[in-house]
């Protein structure tokens, strides 16, 4: 899965879906498509990535307790 990160606009191929889907945890390894060289996998903050149309991950995905803090009916 692609994803784009927020400042540089560079597009980050996840290499770890499960992390991305589990909101425990915050950080997910992937590597930059940037250059003609591929480049070596890192480390990036869920908060810092947005789908590549630019709109944001689902709360669900960074947020554990994302139900506890939605708005009541």
């Amino acid at each position: 899965m692609f994803l784009k990160d927020k400042q540089t606009q560079d597009l980050i191929e996840i290499q770890e879906l499960e992390a991305l889907i589990n909101p425990t945890h915050d950080r997910v390894q992937g590597q930059v498509q940037a250059g003609q060289n591929e480049q070596p996998p890192s480390t990036f903050s869920k908060q810092d990535l947005s789908f590549p149309s630019g709109e944001d991950l689902p709360r669900c995905w960074l947020d554990a307790d994302y139900r506890l803090k939605a708005a009541p009916h």
